[in-house]
Order: structure tokens, then C-alpha cells, then sequence
């Protein structure tokens, strides 16, 4: 009897370790899976971004240049800019040379704008080689005096590829004239609005 017993105790002893390795296992098992499918789960992976083609780069970069045009922001404008580069303004001024005199009028004359917006519309762009080129059509819109002030017009960038980086090296920007009939009144009747900010974008 005691033999029977000891038999019984080891069969159930076995069982009971088979039992623990078992569940052990299947524990094991089922974190390796959850791992595993968190591993393999694509919406918790980033998915790896689609580079732009030369066009959608530079469209991109037309936009940040903008913003910063908006905010009179003059560092993160300088980031698409080259130092030589060229500026044909909108009045019948001297070209205008280099990154740092055109920061400089910008800024003196932006003190006269409180708010800005620019709205950029039908933008074409060519891309040749490590040269590209865009011509955009522009509304810009603020208060300047405290009063409504808008304008609106044309600009054509020429691009450069630099390490990489399509810089902006000129700028040519054409004010629209308004029309005769839609010209303000003599100019003793009411004060001219400012002009727009050095440069418009």
C-alpha cells in the first residue's frame, strides 16, 4: 500500500510540475506574441516618410518663408535665402543685394504693420538641374495707422540647389497697379498708406 501511495504521490507530484512547466510555458508563449505584435503592430510604428520630389520640396519652402514673412520672423526667413541673394522690389528702387540689406529694410519697414497675412495662390514651379524657379500670385493683407490695408501682386523666385537645399538667390516681386477707375482719390483728400513691408514675399 505504502508502494501504491508512493506511486500515486510521484504520478501526482509529476503532473503537478508537467502542469506548472506548462502554464509556464504558455505564458511565455503568449508574451512573446503580445511582444511580438506590438513589434509588428504598423499603427505604433512610424512609417517611414516619402522624400519630396525637388517640386513639393521647394513648394514646402515657399510656405515656411511666408510664415516667417507673417510672424517678422527674419532668422527662420534667412534659413531659404542665400547671402547673395537678389531682390527686384516692387518700386522703381535699385536692385537690391544681399540677404542682410534686405533683413535690414524689412524690418524698418514692417514697424508700420500691425498683423500680416499673405495669401499665395496659382504657384508654378520648374525644376532644372540644381536651378528652379517659381512665379506665384500674392494678396496681402494687415492694419497699418489702425486702418484695413491691402495690395496684391506677383513674385518670381529663382532657386538654387546649395548641399542638398533649394535656396531662394532672387526674388523679383511686382506690385498689381490698380486700375484708373479703381485709383484712390487725390492724394490731398485723404493720407497714402504705407508701402508694403520692404519686400513683399
Amino acid at each position: 500500500m505504502r508502494k501504491g501511495f508512493g506511486g500515486l504521490a510521484y504520478s501526482l507530484l509529476f503532473f503537478v510540475t508537467a502542469a506548472a512547466f506548462l502554464c509556464t510555458a504558455l505564458s511565455l508563449s503568449a508574451a512573446q506574441k503580445t511582444k511580438k505584435s506590438k513589434n509588428t503592430d504598423s499603427s505604433s510604428q512610424p512609417m517611414p516618410s516619402m522624400p519630396l520630389s525637388d517640386a513639393d520640396q521647394i513648394d514646402h519652402d515657399i510656405g515656411e518663408m511666408l510664415a516667417a514673412f507673417e510672424l517678422g520672423d527674419t532668422e527662420m526667413m534667412h534659413k531659404y535665402y542665400s547671402d547673395n541673394a537678389t531682390f527686384v522690389r516692387g518700386t522703381f528702387d535699385p536692385l537690391l543685394v544681399g540677404w542682410q540689406n534686405y533683413a535690414a529694410l524689412y524690418n524698418q519697414s514692417r514697424a508700420a504693420f500691425q498683423g500680416m497675412q499673405v495669401i499665395r495662390r496659382n504657384t508654378a514651379i520648374f525644376t532644372h538641374g540644381d536651378v528652379a524657379w517659381a512665379s506665384y500670385q500674392w494678396e496681402f493683407i494687415s492694419m497699418a495707422n489702425g486702418q484695413p490695408f491691402s495690395d496684391r501682386g506677383q513674385t518670381t523666385l529663382i532657386f538654387n540647389k546649395i548641399g542638398g537645399n533649394w535656396l531662394i538667390v532672387h526674388n523679383h516681386t511686382s506690385e498689381v497697379i490698380p486700375s484708373p477707375a479703381a485709383a484712390p482719390q487725390p492724394a490731398g483728400q485723404q493720407p497714402a498708406p504705407p508701402q508694403t513691408p520692404a519686400q513683399r514675399p
